[in-house]
C-alpha cells in the first residue's frame, strides 16, 4: 500500500508544478502573522538533525539498558527502529540532495520578494535547494518507522507527518510540489529500507 501512496505523492507533486507559483502567492497573502508564528513554532519538529540525534540517543540508550539488564523485546524494537530510521534517512537524503543539486530550484520567497522564480538545472549551487523538501522527507521517514513499531497508530503518525510537511508550504518555505515530492521520496525510501534491510519490522500492509 505504501508503495502506491509514495508514487501518488510524487506524481501529485509533479502535477502541482503548474500551480506552485500561484499557490505560494495566495498562501503568503492569506496566512496571518499569528498563524505564521504558530506554524513556525511547529515546523522544525520535522528537521532532520533533531530526529537523527534522537535516533542515535535512543539506540545508545537501548544498547546500554540491554547490557545492564539483559535482552528485552521492547529495547530491541527501539534499537532496530533507530537503526532503520538512520538508514532510511541516509537513503532518502542521497536521492533528495542529488535532485536538489541537479535541478536547483529557487525558494518561494525569492519569487515573492524579488520576482526570481524557477529551476536552475545543473547549476550545482546549494542556495537553490527548494525542490524537494528535506523536512517533508524526514518526517515521512519518521512516520513509516513509527508505523512499523506501532502499526495500530499508523493513521496518527501519517496525519502528523502530513501536517508538518504542509507547514513548509504554508510558511512559503517550500512550494507545494517540493513538499509532496519530498514526502514521497521519504515514504518510499523508508518503506524499501524496512522491507529489504529490516524485514522483521515490516507489517504485511507495507
Amino acid at each position: 500500500m505504501l508503495l502506491w501512496i509514495g508514487i501518488l505523492l510524487i506524481a501529485g507533486g509533479i502535477a502541482c508544478l503548474r500551480i506552485d507559483r500561484r499557490t505560494s502567492h495566495v498562501l503568503y497573502e492569506r496566512v496571518t502573522m499569528r498563524f505564521w508564528r504558530a506554524l513556525d513554532a511547529t515546523t522544525h519538529w520535522a528537521k532532520a538533525s533533531h530526529w537523527l540525534i534522537a535516533a542515535v540517543l535512543a539506540y545508545l540508550a537501548a544498547q546500554a539498558a540491554m547490557r545492564l539488564w539483559g535482552p528485552d523485546a521492547a529495547l530491541q524494537l527501539v534499537a532496530r527502529c533507530a537503526l532503520a530510521f538512520v538508514a532510511s534517512l541516509a537513503v532518502g537524503s542521497v536521492v533528495l540532495h542529488g535532485i536538489k543539486l541537479v535541478l536547483g530550484r529557487r525558494r518561494p520567497r525569492d519569487d515573492i520578494e524579488m520576482g526570481l522564480y524557477g529551476f536552475m538545472p545543473l547549476s550545482f549551487d546549494l542556495q537553490y535547494n527548494s525542490f524537494p523538501s528535506g523536512h517533508a522527507l524526514t518526517i515521512m521517514c519518521v512516520a513509516v518507522i513509527a508505523s512499523a513499531a506501532w502499526p495500530h497508530l499508523a493513521l496518527l503518525w501519517f496525519a502528523i507527518a502530513a501536517w508538518l510537511g504542509l507547514t513548509r508550504a504554508l510558511l512559503t518555505a517550500h512550494y507545494l510540489s517540493d513538499v509532496l515530492v519530498g514526502a514521497g521520496i521519504g515514504l518510499l525510501s523508508a518503506r524499501e529500507t524496512v522491507i529489504h534491510v529490516f524485514p522483521s519490522l515490516a507489517p504485511s500492509w507495507f
